[in-house]
């Protein structure tokens, strides 16, 4: 087998500004992640324990990426990180805001957790061998996330199937433009583009699959967002 990461230089410049970005994003999509399931848990009160617990694991997660971060010698860039997930994040507060579950868990347990996933085992592959074993055990975790927002959705699934598709349409293209910014960095670290975008097009279709919408839907549903 080929090491992916003969070619890599951990300690260079240009892969240390790169990673101080996409450093940045994992950190801050984690604490969005943590957040996201704290506010998630006051629209279901019945699952709050099980909600609270996923955003404490958020949390964890986060740390062992900022140890990552450390061990490279890297400071995260946040502000960059802030503004990368504003799209998703002002939509989600909106959602929250009306009560709107529907969306909250979309964004949150599908998009967010979908990303994370392709993201994640695009880079492990790639990934200095510190970050490697950090990342293999967040990516077993946020299975189990991606999973809750699954069963839910798929309980409530023909009262919610509307107000999903609109969701959809409201917040996927932001998902292709967040992949459009990051994609020089994403290749400095050895991700390539077309990777992370099949990757999350397989997690994000499974789950709706799952949920109840028939492969056709979910066909439409996923190139609404690459048409835009």
């Amino acid at each position: 087998m080929v090491d992916s990461t003969a070619t890599l230089d951990f300690q260079s410049d240009v892969y240390r500004d790169a990673y101080s970005r996409i450093n940045g994003i994992v950190i801050e999509g984690e604490q969005e992640a943590a957040d996201n399931y704290i506010q998630i848990a006051e629209l279901i009160p019945d699952r709050r324990e099980e909600l609270l617990s996923l955003s404490k694991m958020e949390s964890r997660h986060k740390k062992g990426f900022e140890a990552c971060g450390r061990n490279l010698q890297v400071t995260p860039d946040l502000p960059f990180a802030k503004e990368f997930f504003k799209g998703l994040h002002d939509n989600f507060q909106k959602a929250f805001a009306a009560g709107d579950v529907v969306t909250c868990l979309l964004i949150q347990a599908l998009i967010i957790e979908a990303f994370a996933i392709s993201a994640y085992n695009i880079y492990i592959p790639v990934a200095d061998p510190f970050a490697r074993k950090i990342t293999e055990g967040v990516v077993k975790d946020e299975y189990l996330h991606l999973n809750f927002g699954q069963q839910w959705l798929k309980e409530h699934f023909t009262e919610v199937k509307d107000r999903l598709k609109t969701a959809n349409r409201e917040n996927l293209p932001l998902v292709w433009r967040m992949l459009n910014e990051v994609e020089q960095d994403a290749a400095q670290l050895g991700m390539e583009k077309s990777a992370l975008v099949e990757d999350f097009l397989i997690a994000y279709g499974d789950a709706l699959a799952d949920i109840g919408f028939t492969t056709r839907e979910v066909m439409q549903l996923t190139a609404m967002g690459l048409a835009a």
